[in-house]
């Protein structure tokens, strides 16, 4: 139980328990990250299935993504910001990239990003409110979580240190075959047409994973969160194109 009140307690703002919790709770909450993603699909599904008809899909898609950002608190879109501040003033130096990360205030490059993730994440939205896909609004924040998870696993840790190294340390195969099992059921409880946005998700997310492990030789807690943000995009614009 321990487990499951971290998934939510780190990946959420909702009011769980949050006491002391050890290391290897944290590990093993990596095995409940879908179902996290799975309950903020059905408060996203919720919104969009209540306002649905009495406001256009622009409108829907901004309040859409506003409940996103504020029942994770931001956190995930903080990573965006920190990945490509690190990304564009580091000058391939792994070591400034890494000290840019940890500076909590936003540069010219991570605003740009954040302003073009979130562009691109309310258009997707639009466009699959639109469409009155409410498979796909369901679905969208469990699969990119299911794909941190993994990061997590899959990736080296690059600092010594910090939050993302109890994660990293404690989660193994076990945690990793439970995330696989609970979206996979997701995934097909909802409809085979996820499949393929769902990989094509995972393959950009990867891909965005092996490029930032080159250039730091490891991931951070804020490619995590910057994952989850891209995962979430790419999962919904090829919804949009199905």
């Amino acid at each position: 139980m321990k487990a499951l009140v971290a998934a939510f307690a780190f990946l959420t703002r909702l009011p769980v328990w949050r006491g002391p919790l050890r290391d290897e709770d944290l590990g093993r909450s990596v095995s409940f990250f879908p179902l996290v993603g799975l309950v903020l699909g059905l408060g996203v599904t919720g919104l969009a299935a209540a306002v649905q008809g009495h406001l256009p899909p622009g409108l829907i898609a901004i309040l859409l993504a506003a409940l996103l950002a504020g029942l994770t608190g931001g956190l995930h879109l903080d990573g965006v910001a920190d990945v490509f501040d690190a990304l564009g003033g580091g000058r391939r130096d792994r070591a400034r990239m890494l000290e840019i990360m940890r500076d909590s205030r936003i540069g010219a490059h991570g605003a740009a990003a954040l302003i073009l993730v979130l562009l691109a994440k309310v258009t997707a939205l639009a466009q699959v409110v639109a469409a009155n896909d409410l498979v796909a609004l369901l679905a969208f924040p469990t699969v990119a979580r299911w794909l941190v998870g993994l990061l997590v696993v899959l990736f080296p840790y690059v600092r010594t240190e910090g939050l993302g190294r109890a994660f990293s340390g404690e989660a193994g195969r076990i945690q990793l075959g439970v995330a696989s099992a609970i979206t996979v059921v997701v995934v097909g409880v909802l409809g085979t047409q996820l499949i393929l946005p769902a990989l094509g998700a995972a393959a950009v997310v990867f891909a965005f994973a092996f490029w930032l492990h080159h250039r730091l030789g490891g991931l951070t807690g804020d490619v995590y969160g910057a994952a989850v943000e891209l995962g979430e995009v790419v999962m919904l614009l090829l919804c949009c194109a199905r």
